[in-house]
């Protein structure tokens, strides 16, 4: 009988000890396939604010706030197309962001669209304190509710969009895309791990550089490693055209 109980123990034992190594190859695995070009960082959240003080933009309190951002126009209506789609458990109260932000969202799901023929999928938009604070009880990972680094989502200038499920040529042309708008101080993007989406604070300037580019998105399928265009480059050398 000692011998059988022995025996279990020692199997149940050697099962662990297996086990245990396939978990932690399995989690190295998935951080061999996390290459971000835009890794959160503590910078990336100061220069997010900066702009936000920059532009003179509150931080939306409450539902209240938020409303009446709504009803003079401040905030306008993410609204989904053929080459955008909004995750569903986004609340339809926060579908909605600065009239530049939108700008951007609809020309970069365009010229995705155009390359892919498929939509880009937003997740997140403008959120409230209030949210925010619940996020953080949930997330450790999310940014705080105030500060100098407090999430920029709360000023209706940031959007999430969905990265994961997204095969190696997109997460490369979002890539290249971002690293081109963030070059030209229009951007500041993170790729969020939690998540698997890409974070991105866009400039007030958005509008004002958009007003100048009479050139659609053109694409450079064989750049590995994007460079950083002159200063009086006016081309956006991003994606776009078609498969």
């Amino acid at each position: 009988m000692l011998v059988l109980i022995f025996g279990a123990i020692s199997g149940s034992a050697f099962a662990v000890k297996q086990a245990m190594p396939r978990r932690a190859h399995h989690r190295h695995l998935r951080w061999l396939h996390w290459h971000p070009m835009f890794k959160p960082s503590h910078e990336s959240l100061l220069l997010q604010n900066a702009e936000i003080d920059r532009l003179d933009l509150p931080r939306i309190q409450d539902e209240t706030e938020l409303e009446a951002l709504k009803a003079d126009g401040s905030l306008v209506q993410i609204i989904p197309g053929e080459a955008l789609r909004i995750e569903r458990s986004l609340d339809p109260t926060r579908r909605y962001c600065r009239p530049w932000t939108l700008d951007f969202v609809n020309d970069l799901s365009r010229a995705y669209y155009r390359r892919f023929h498929q939509q880009i999928q937003l997740n997140s938009a403008v959120r409230t304190v209030k949210v925010q604070r619940k996020l953080r009880r949930h997330n450790r990972n999310a940014a705080p509710a105030e500060g100098d680094t407090a999430s920029s989502h709360l000023a209706g200038v940031t959007v999430d969009l969905q990265r994961r499920g997204l095969n190696k040529e997109q997460v490369r042309w979002m890539q290249h895309y971002l690293f081109y708008m963030k070059s030209v101080g229009l951007v500041e993007p993170e790729e969020e791990r939690r998540h698997w989406c890409f974070h991105i604070m866009v400039s007030g300037r958005y509008s004002e550089w958009r007003g100048t580019q009479s050139i659609f998105p053109i694409e450079r399928p064989d750049e590995d490693t994007p460079q950083a265009p002159a200063p009086t480059q006016t081309e956006v050398a991003l994606g776009g055209g078609s498969k």
